[in-house]
């Protein structure tokens, strides 16, 4: 790609710092465009929340986290280390500003905005992996429904709720409500403790390591190089941008991406950048399972999603605001364990194995950012929350137009890094 003549004035060449689904996607998008990329991470390609996910393409279920719901939840169950949501009592007074911005967003007025924000993000967000996978990205995307199962009906109208709200809101999500016997067509592995479903189709899901390594390896034979380091710092010029790491020799472009993901405000916030990025540390693992999973698992009331996965089940689950960097918790996973255990049959629990843990980036208002800040020739994309493997390739694509033609889309308006 790097040979591609360039005559419209934009950039010839880029450093993405970040090999997750949204750094990889936006230089794959800029190859695209005839822009020379290189890639730096400081660990390598799916290192950080890219690998362990549930590898959920699911636009009808990409739902804001702040919900008001979500705040007396996360109230109520601050105290409890096992609980869905944790906060751990430290000293942090930066997780605690985020925290108090985060729960002055959790009303439905700044909900409807971010479901709004989403949702041309949403619209595309398949047909951007269909770009990816029908030009190079050797990884299967596997159409599926994605079924939330309830221990009764009623338990079922939270998410149902939730769907309208979505629907009212511009996003109408195609769905299904299932009797027990509707439910356990779609989830062979229901045990009787679950009575009701909802089916929501038009999903797809990934193995996403695999999928974020293929994506690498596609940038990598369309002219990119990868190289690990750790960015020590962006300084800008008149005619470009050097990304020097901590040791050893500085990467000169045009123009830099930052798609750090948790660890985006480091390095965005001198930028401008005052909507802060936290971890939400998501923890996740495979089970063996005793037989086929047809699709997707969802179990709302206990916030665990299991995907089929190299012919087991991957159990995801919590949001754990901790350091990015901090060691995973043993308690969290037997947590999800315990808190699933009665609800799925012919599972092997006991036999988990690639127990992960990964920090999601997550915003207090619900909304990415994307686009450019106020440092000349520098962009970021990050922040999306639970959704950025379903929203990185589609940002990806939107950035890259943003960065070649000088204009910010429309589509990335409500994304805009310096609100």
């Amino acid at each position: 790609m790097a040979d591609v003549e360039r005559v419209d004035g934009g950039p010839r060449s880029a450093v993405v710092v970040g090999a997750g689904i949204v750094g990889l996607s936006t230089a794959w998008f800029l190859q695209e465009r005839g822009v020379e990329v290189t890639v730096v991470d400081r660990t390598g390609v799916a290192a950080g929340a890219s690998w362990g996910n549930a590898g959920w393409i699911a636009p009808g279920l990409a739902i804001p986290l702040n919900e008001p719901s979500v705040l007396r939840y996360g109230l109520r169950s601050l105290l409890s280390p096992t609980a869905p949501l944790h906060v751990p009592l430290s000293a942090d007074p930066e997780l605690w500003a985020f925290l108090a911005r985060f729960a002055a967003q959790c009303r439905w007025s700044s909900w409807t905005r971010a479901v709004r924000a989403n949702l041309p993000l949403n619209e595309e967000s398949v047909e951007a992996f269909d770009v990816l996978t029908a030009n190079g990205v050797d990884a299967a995307a596997v159409a599926a429904p994605i079924t939330a199962a309830f221990a009764t009906p009623r338990r079922a109208r939270g998410l149902l709720r939730e769907l309208r709200r979505m629907a009212d809101a511009g996003q109408p999500v195609e769905h299904v409500e299932l009797n027990a016997d509707g439910l356990r067509e779609h989830v062979p592995l229901a045990s009787p403790a679950l009575a009701a479903g909802v089916r929501v189709d038009g999903q797809r899901h990934v193995d996403p390591g695999a999928f974020v390594r293929a994506l690498g390896r596609s940038v990598v034979a369309r002219g990119a190089t990868i190289q690990v380091f750790e960015v020590d710092g962006i300084r800008t010029h008149s005619r470009g941008v050097t990304v020097h790491p901590r040791r050893g020799k500085a990467v000169a472009a045009d123009v830099a991406v930052v798609a750090t993901g948790a660890w985006l405000s480091r390095l965005a916030r001198r930028w401008g950048v005052r909507v802060p990025v936290r971890a939400g540390r998501g923890y996740s693992f495979t089970v063996p399972v005793d037989r086929p999973v047809p699709g997707p698992v969802y179990l709302p009331d206990v916030r665990v999603a299991c995907t089929p996965y190299q012919d087991g089940l991957r159990v995801a689950g919590t949001m754990e605001f901790r350091d990015p960097d901090a060691p995973g918790s043993p308690a969290r996973v037997d947590a999800i364990t315990a808190s699933a255990r009665h609800l799925l049959d012919g599972v092997r629990w006991d036999e988990r194995r690639d127990v992960w843990v990964g920090p999601r980036p997550v915003t207090p208002d619900g909304r990415a950012l994307i686009g450019a800040v106020r440092a000349r020739h520098v962009y970021v994309a990050g922040g999306h929350g639970m959704w950025g493997l379903a929203q990185g390739p589609v940002t990806g694509r939107l950035l890259a137009e943003q960065i070649t033609t000088g204009k910010q889309p429309e589509a990335l308006r409500p994304f805009d890094p310096l609100r």
